[in-house]
């Protein structure tokens, strides 16, 4: 029987299922049969690997541009930045750390123009690049790629170190290295009816059979796994989901499958704490306040790009 069920995660995030396209099919080929195993709920088996590294990144616009072309007209553009770093989490040792912590500010224009700020204080480089077409949505796009490509620079660099990498968000690159990729909210329906009843039947600490998604050099492993039940959740609450690149091999993405399953869910987040637990894991969302705190504070951006645009104005 059907219920209604209130989302736990705060409105501003979004939704664990995306309510716009939620479980639309999945783009690509999926297979389901690729591990051999029956399709029920498989434990978690925590290897007690010392190290896991968790990747993630923050962004945001810092002020709307314009460029007043009088042949053209108005066109829109953006300021922003983004950072991007790691949490070592040393498991024997009880502690965590960040490393590498980066933040770049971009200066984006539509129709391929290139911004050219005022001057601005040292601490606020603004790179300048060229974004084509007119969809102001190409805006945020370009920002987000940018974001992505140094995440998945950093995933890169841990992963080829011999760190085991839990990246926030799909993979980006598909290299034979110990990498994760770690969706924690839900736009496609990766399994098929008969199959999908599996998810709402983990428990914590429990994964799905391993499938596989997309071709050639885009073929991944995937998996479902939970990280907790919460109460009053739907069959989903608490549902992540798993990426490993297929040129691993399967013997090596289920290995990396049941240690996501047993290690994730220590350190999920609570609903008291975090407007996204427990998807939102608790390293993760300790980099984002470190790294929010290095972007700086927001309005004072906002204020000295005005101020700079107004002495120029002026002079």
């Amino acid at each position: 029987m059907a219920r209604l069920c209130v989302e736990g995660w705060a409105p501003e995030y979004g939704a664990a299922v995306e309510p716009d396209d939620a479980l639309s099919p999945a783009e690509g080929a999926v297979e389901v049969d690729v591990e051999g195993r029956p399709w029920r709920p498989i434990p978690g088996r925590d290897d007690g690997l010392p190290v896991v590294a968790f990747v993630d990144g923050v962004r945001r616009i810092d002020a709307r541009l314009v460029l007043d072309d009088p042949a053209r007209g108005p066109i829109p553009g953006i300021c922003a930045s983004f950072g991007v770093g790691a949490v070592l989490w040393h498991r024997d040792e009880r502690w965590s750390e960040v490393v590498e912590p980066a933040v770049e500010r971009l200066a984006l224009l539509l129709h391929g123009r290139l911004a050219t700020l005022p001057a601005l204080p040292p601490d606020l480089s603004f790179r300048a690049e060229a974004v084509p077409g007119d969809d102001p949505a190409g805006l945020v796009r370009s920002l987000h790629d940018a974001m992505r490509r140094a995440e998945a620079g950093l995933t890169e660099r841990l992963a080829q170190s011999g760190t085991f990498v839990v990246a926030d968000g799909p993979l980006y690159e598909y290299t034979p290295v110990a990498k994760v990729g770690y969706v924690k909210s839900h736009r496609r329906s990766y399994l098929p009816d008969d199959r999908a009843g599996i998810v709402g039947a983990l428990g914590p600490g429990e994964r799905t059979p391993l499938f596989t998604v997309g071709e050639g050099r885009f073929r991944r492993y995937s998996w479902y796994l939970r990280l907790a039940r919460l109460p009053g959740g739907h069959s989903w609450t608490g549902v992540a989901r798993g990426e490993a690149a297929a040129a691993l091999g399967l013997e090596q993405a289920a290995a990396l499958a049941d240690r996501t399953a047993a290690v994730l869910p220590l350190v999920g987040s609570e609903p008291h704490r975090d407007p996204r637990a427990p998807q939102n894991l608790v390293p993760v969302a300790a980099l984002e306040r470190h790294l929010r705190h290095l972007l700086g504070d927001g309005g004072l951006v906002l204020r000295a790009l005005r101020a700079a645009a107004m002495r120029e104005e002026a002079a």
